[in-house]
């Protein structure tokens, strides 16, 4: 996206964005020093020994919300105004070692993040983290081994008592085959550590599914007997005059899920069970290219027949419009739309 973005084509406009999201982030860690409970909750975990919400327990279907930048909604309202029950937390990287920090300079824990994770989960939300994105300094480079890699993982998922993680990989962690067979092979050790954890792995795509690098990836988990809850693609910024968009998400998830079943050996049905996408909400990062209202309610409703195991969207800070109908950003949509508009579409989703 804009910070959780894909993948295909990289459009000078789209890396705009994205290098707008990494100048945000110092002015996002010091807003979070001060804002206190306006930013204090985001995020999608159970703590251990609770029973999980409806929604966790069908899928990972929380919508990504980004304390980095966009005057992000105070989160426990904003479920209560959606009928959200869980969110997707943005972005765990490198601190420049081989340890997890939220954009890479704040620590998992005794900070306003973990503040925010206790505060959904208290409210009886659920959170879970995003590792990755597109921009940064990401764990699958920074640790030299699985076993490194695992161990970093793990400290995200003790640290909160998660029974889910989403490892969003993009930009060179993905583009590299031998960076690529080390995420596989941790999240493996990772899953045979913790009983029931759910992995998603999330990535770019074309119209048509997944490119060189997701096709690789979804064989090396494969191949690695890796469990994965859901491929996930992210059916935007394709950057090649696609106007159709929902159009395009269908077609994407299905070359995704023909790639799921070939990889695992499964049918239709199931390897629709183990796909899910990520939208984003209006204007994309590419000249031209928009979802509305009407095409993600139209995703959702095409998702439910496929009992697509994850439905997103990047990202609940821009689901309203632009005051004064401005451009497009990290704040707003850049399209006419009711505040909340996608989330609650989304709100509910079971797969």
């Amino acid at each position: 996206m804009s910070p959780h973005s894909p993948h295909s084509p990289r459009s000078s406009h789209r890396r705009r964005n994205r290098a707008r999201r990494r100048i945000a982030l110092a002015a996002g860690a010091a807003a979070l020093l001060t804002t206190g409970g306006a930013l204090a909750m985001t995020a999608q975990a159970a703590p251990e020994g609770e029973t999980q919400t409806k929604a966790a327990a069908s899928g990972l279907n929380g919508p990504y919300l980004y304390l980095g930048w966009g005057n992000p909604p105070e989160a426990t309202k904003f479920m209560q105004d959606t009928g959200t029950e869980q969110l997707t937390m943005a972005f765990i990287l490198s601190d420049g070692g081989c340890a997890p920090a939220w954009d890479g300079q704040r620590p998992l824990t005794g900070g306003q993040d973990e503040q925010t994770i206790k505060a959904v989960q208290q409210a009886g939300g659920d959170i879970t983290p995003s590792i990755g994105g597109w921009s940064g300094n990401k764990l699958g480079e920074a640790c030299k081994s699985p076993e490194e890699l695992a161990a970093a993982y793990q400290k995200v998922i003790d640290a909160y008592g998660l029974k889910s993680i989403d490892i969003d990989i993009e930009a060179s962690e993905v583009e590299n085959a031998e960076v690529r067979q080390r995420v596989i092979d941790a999240l493996k050790i990772v899953q045979d550590k913790n009983d029931g954890i759910k992995i998603y792995l999330t990535f770019g795509t074309t119209t048509k599914g997944p490119n060189e690098n997701g096709q690789d990836l979804i064989k090396k988990g494969a191949a690695a007997k890796l469990d994965v809850a859901a491929w996930t693609v992210m059916p935007f910024d394709f950057g090649d005059g696609t106007t159709d968009m929902a159009g395009a998400t269908k077609s994407a998830v299905d070359g995704l899920k023909d790639q799921v079943k070939a990889a695992y050996g499964l049918s239709d049905e199931e390897a629709y069970a183990k796909s899910g996408l990520s939208s984003m909400n209006g204007k994309t990062d590419v000249e031209g290219e928009s979802v509305s209202p009407a095409d993600f309610q139209e995703i959702v409703d095409w998702a439910k027949t496929k009992k697509l195991s994850r439905v997103s969207f990047w990202a609940v800070n821009r689901d309203r419009s632009c005051a004064g109908g401005g451009s497009p950003g990290d704040s707003c949509s850049g399209i006419d739309q009711k505040e909340w508009e996608f989330s609650k579409i989304l709100a509910g989703y079971g797969g």
